[in-house]
């Protein structure tokens, strides 16, 4: 029973006459105290204590009953307790003291001081910092709270998005409350319960994505709300309102990149958390002070005007506290307090910062416990608790979830068609996957909460174990369905726009090191401790790594197979820039090798996680095996021959028309630069045919690596004979298809060459020379073809194209060694019909690469005729006759330097892993050799990387192709954070003296720059290092460590 406000007056018992006197008894009151005294101090030692009433975010309320002059760590800890929150540090309370401006409750600060009438006040549980990737919060219960902070925020209108994105949210949040859809139920739930304002508009849109959610868990959903909310420009963001200097009213927030600025709800400014040297503010002035060489021409220290001097101080706190948890490795130490007097705040960030929180998770800090799911009365085990999504801090296995398509992470959908016309005798392999026998989980067909009223009560009681392998329990976090299928299965043209898509997610929001961990350590989870069981490498484990590199390049090359099928239709359809007969010979070639190869994804997961069960150290049974599925979808992929046969007319007329249409070259020059178009479009047209040889290759180690008695061996032979039957057709279509594709790149690199793809033209090699000019030696970058040498120079600043300066043709051509006379190293003289220069290579061995190729090749162009190409208005092309002793001493002038470019340069953002470019910053070269070496040899998986001085590893998805590592932070994700190009670089193993004591170990090093990667076995690391030397034209290369018997 509450207390009564008011007085209280002692009511007279029944049988007692007025006046008379009060029967005496046992008096229990010390000598001259009286009753009233004792009731009165009764009264106030009940007024010593506050009922604080906190609403969680499922939005019950707790009540909490604290000291008055207590500080408001001790109520955070009572909620902590009561909630048995272990990654509590990411959420904080708030309470209102002027309506709709939410403050953070202090740690530090007395509540009273706070508070302003703290009986009647209601405080909130909330999140309060937002890291950038949900994989980072390692424990079930966080996500799903987190899950709940999104629903309160779509509510409120916080997280602005799209109506279909919103609807998408809604439909994963429906799954999690309520498990499967059944349309009844959801239209009821929906009338009772309101996830977004005006929620009647998106009913059937939630409707129709809840419906593709089947056999999704609650963990699972909770999981693809934060994947889909992580990559909007809203999430975690809370507005400040504040004007500029003019006067101009924007919006101010802070993130886990620094601070923020809006007008309106679009962001116009970023201050990253390197750029800015100091924050502060003075009455209602908030100053960014930012570091001098990053402001430049402006000034030093930018100013914002907020409504009050309380508004700006608590902004300032909010900045304080977010750059103290994302970048700061320990708590700082409070500020020693003045004897006398003291200047400026004493504020600073009282908990624990993230790399503290994921260390006191990882070490197990506290104990995990069983919690509730309100809406759908589930209770979670500890098993459960521990079986945690995919992270890419913790552990080394690989979620077998299913890869989520970009429609499962979009923030913005519109209408893409799916293929025109159908092409006849296409095979069907949409149930492909039907033919297989492992079991389906036992929870795949029934609604969520149905599923998990099946787990035990207690903390220490053990789940019953259901029929099937438990692989494929929800705890591992797999479903046999595919939880978000891609907008092509579904048929449902639904698919992200890229344009849009470019300015979401956390990739591209500044340098910030806990962003981007590719490029800095400082704010990424870590592993310094290896915490995973270890695999010896046996024979047969020397099988299951293969098997893991053909799940792990197979995902890999879908998401490759996504950049044409998804990203770029979506980017032609919503310009309408593509001709219809070429829309449809580009996507009815493509679109059905995309939807076999992922059913076939599908079943090498399943494969691989009934592989990977508990009880693989015993088994011996057929879940050991993966020849039968390659065998079956090798099978299925030779119908696909004439397919792939069509890819070169692909290519060619998709060439013929960016040149004919201007709109479509517009969009193909946008595309391109575009983060998900990692390498140059036309090299994803090449996908299909370089993975059939990736097939026949892994294939031929498989094979290797098993006895012939082995049960897996004859279904492996099997396989081989089939891929290499098709590789073998399709033999002379590869080679063709990547001498165009790289013509065609060069095409757009190379200012003043109109017809560099000619019928009989073939790349040889590209690379860095120094050529004798009269001012000395200058760099160039040159183009060896089979009928004519090309060299350029790189175009003005800014720009990504080389403009030509010169060919020499092939036909009559001589190369010779040139004399010390220049005391030039590694110097050749080149002798053409009409010109003769000497050059310079940066080493010997780059020296007798290009006089070995040039010779070879002006030996093969003796026979053929003359297809020497024009240079438009370039006084090059008729030089004076000279001697051929003669060397040419190039001068150039302001014009020419200043001449005429085409329409392709005047874009000024370019990708500088590109071969081209690589080759010219890294003083090298490349041939057609290597690339084709570099075609074979590719590869993908979760690797550990360190830089020389840090002390913590990574974890990353890094994908190695094109000559450039690629790195990810999941393999779910569209696009590369960065890329390392490793032309240039050698990989050994760590010396002593690098102080590397881990095992698996691999070095790749380019003079200064070293980084160190960690793989999870010694398969596993010698084969990063074999395919990475195979792949790259070094001068020294490097054993990777042989195994063990």
């Amino acid at each position: 029973m509450g207390e009564i406000e008011g007085t209280y007056r002692v009511l007279q018992t029944p049988g007692t006459r007025l006046g008379a006197q009060t029967p005496a008894g046992v008096s229990t009151l010390e000598p001259g105290q009286t009753l009233s005294a004792v009731t009165g101090t009764s009264a106030r030692m009940q007024e010593k204590h506050l009922h604080i009433r906190v609403k969680l975010l499922d939005n019950t309320v707790e009540i909490f009953d604290i000291e008055p002059k207590c500080d408001g760590q001790r109520l955070l800890a009572q909620v902590w307790k009561r909630l048995h929150l272990v990654e509590c540090d990411y959420f904080g309370l708030e309470f209102q003291n002027v309506p709709s401006y939410w403050i953070w409750l202090e740690p530090m600060k007395p509540i009273i001081r706070q508070v302003r009438r703290p009986k009647s006040a209601i405080l909130r549980l909330a999140v309060k910092f937002f890291p950038p990737d949900p994989g980072q919060l390692q424990e079930e219960y966080t996500r799903y709270l987190f899950a709940l902070q999104l629903k309160r925020d779509l509510l409120e209108e916080r997280l602005t998005c799209t109506d279909t994105t919103a609807a998408l949210l809604t439909s994963h949040l429906l799954q999690s409350e309520i498990g499967d859809y059944d349309e009844t139920l959801d239209r009821e739930h929906l009338k009772a319960h309101e996830y977004l304002p005006h929620q009647e508009r998106s009913l059937e849109k939630i409707l129709e994505f809840h419906r593709q959610h089947t056999g999704q868990t609650p963990a699972e959903s909770d999981f693809q709300v934060l994947e889909v909310a992580r990559k909007l420009e809203m999430y975690g963001i809370r507005f400040h309102k504040a004007s500029d200097r003019e006067g101009a009213q924007i919006k101010l927030a802070v993130s886990h990149t620094g601070v923020l600025v809006f007008q309106s709800t679009t962001k116009i400014n970023t201050f990253n958390w390197s750029r800015v040297r100091k924050l502060s503010f003075k009455r209602k002035r908030f100053l960014i002070k930012l570091h001098p060489e990053v402001h430049g021409p402006y000034q030093d220290t930018l100013e914002f005007l907020l409504g009050s001097r309380d508004e700006c101080k608590s902004f300032w706190k909010i900045c304080v506290e977010h750059h103290t948890f994302f970048r700061l490795c320990d708590q700082p130490k409070p500020k020693a307090k003045a004897v006398f007097f003291s200047r400026g705040s004493s504020f600073r960030y009282s908990g624990r910062t993230q790399k503290q929180l994921v260390d006191h998770v990882r070490d197990g800090g506290m104990k995990r416990v069983p919690y509730e799911r309100r809406h759908n009365r589930t209770r979670v085990s500890v098993g459960a608790l521990t079986a945690d999504l995919p992270k890419q801090s913790i552990s080394f296995t690989e979620g077998m979830r299913t890869s989520s398509s970009p429609s499962s992470t979009n923030a913005s959908f519109y209408s893409v068609p799916t293929s025109p016309v159908a092409p006849p005798g296409l095979p069907d392999f949409k149930d492909s996957r039907s033919s297989l026998t492992e079991p389906e989980a036992p929870h795949a067909k029934r609604p969520a909460a149905q599923r998990s009223s099946s787990t035990l009560e207690g903390p220490n009681a053990t789940p019953a174990q259901p029929p099937g392998h438990p692989a494929l329990q929800p705890g591992q976090g797999f479903s046999v369905d595919n939880p978000q299928p891609s907008p092509s299965t579904r048929k449902s043209p639904l698919s992200l726009s890229p344009a849009f898509q470019v300015t979401l997610g956390p990739a591209e929001q500044g340098s910030s090191p806990l962003l981007s961990p590719v490029l800095s350590d400082a704010g990424g989870a870590r592993m310094d401790e290896e915490e995973e069981p270890r695999h010896k490498c046996t024979g047969a484990d020397e099988a299951y790594f293969i098997a893991k590199e053909i799940l792990a390049t197979e995902r890999t090359y879908l998401k490759d197979l996504e950049v044409i099928t998804v990203w770029f239709r979506s980017a032609v359809v919503k310009e309408d820039a593509m001709p219809a007969d070429l829309m449809t010979l580009l996507f009815s070639n493509v679109d059905p090798i995309y939807e076999f190869h992922r059913g076939f994804l599908r079943e090498v997961e399943q494969r691989l996680a009934l592989w990977e069960g508990p009880s693989n150290a015993h088994a011996t049974g057929n879940h050991q095996r993966i020849g039968d599925v390659l065998l079956r979808n090798m099978h299925h992929l030779k119908q696909f021959t004439s397919y792939f046969q069509r890819h070169d007319e692909v290519l060619t007329e998709l060439e013929k028309a960016t040149k004919r249409f201007k709109k479509l070259e517009s969009v193909y020059r946008e595309f391109e630069l575009q983060k998900v178009c990692y390498l140059p479009l036309n090299t994803f047209l090449l996908k299909p045919v370089q993975r059939l040889v990736h097939y026949r290759l892994l294939l031929s180690r498989l094979c290797g690596s098993y006895t012939p008695g082995h049960h897996d061996y004859a279904d492996c032979c099997d396989a081989l004979k089939v891929i290499t039957e098709v590789t073998s057709t399709l033999q002379h279509s590869l080679v063709r298809l990547e001498n165009l594709q790289k013509l065609t790149e060069l095409q757009r690199d190379l200012v003043g060459v109109d017809n560099l793809v000619a019928p009989g033209r073939e790349f040889i090699r590209e690379g860095c020379l120094h050529k004798l000019t009269k001012k000395g030696l200058q760099q160039r970058m040159f183009f060896l073809f089979s009928d004519v040498l090309l060299y350029t120079s790189r175009g003005s600043l800014g720009t990504s194209h080389f403009r030509t300066r010169g060919l020499l043709p092939l036909h009559g051509m001589l190369v010779e060694e040139s004399d010390n006379e220049w005391s030039i190293p590694h110097c050749f003289t080149i002798c053409a019909a009409q010109k003769t220069i000497m050059v310079a290579a940066s080493t010997q061995l780059e020296k007798e690469k290009w006089m070995h190729d040039l010779n070879v090749a002006i030996k093969a162009a003796k026979g053929s005729g003359d297809t020497t190409l024009a240079l438009p208005g370039s006084a090059l092309c008729t030089p004076p006759r000279r001697s051929p002793d003669e060397v040419c001493l190039e001068q150039e002038s302001e014009e020419d330097a200043r001449s005429t470019h085409s329409s392709w340069e005047v874009q000024g953002q370019h990708r500088a892993n590109t071969t081209v470019h690589v080759c010219w910053y890294r003083n090298t070269s490349v041939s057609r050799a290597d690339h084709s070496a570099a075609v074979k040899n590719q590869l993908s998986g979760y690797l550990l990387r360190k830089f020389k001085n840090s002390n913590g590893w990574q974890k990353l998805w890094v994908v190695f192709t094109n000559f450039c590592l690629f790195f990810y932070k999941t393999h779910q994700d569209d696009y590369p954070l960065a890329s390392l190009p490793l032309l240039g670089y050698t990989v050994s193993v760590p010396r002593e003296a690098d102080g590397i004591h881990k095992e698996h170990v691999f070095k790749l090093q380019f003079r200064s720059h070293v980084y160190f990667f960690r793989a999870e076995s010694k398969y596993t690391c010698g084969r990063w290092m074999e395919v990475i030397e195979r792949a790259s034209s070094l001068p020294r290369r490097a054993e990777p460590p042989k195994e063990e018997a």
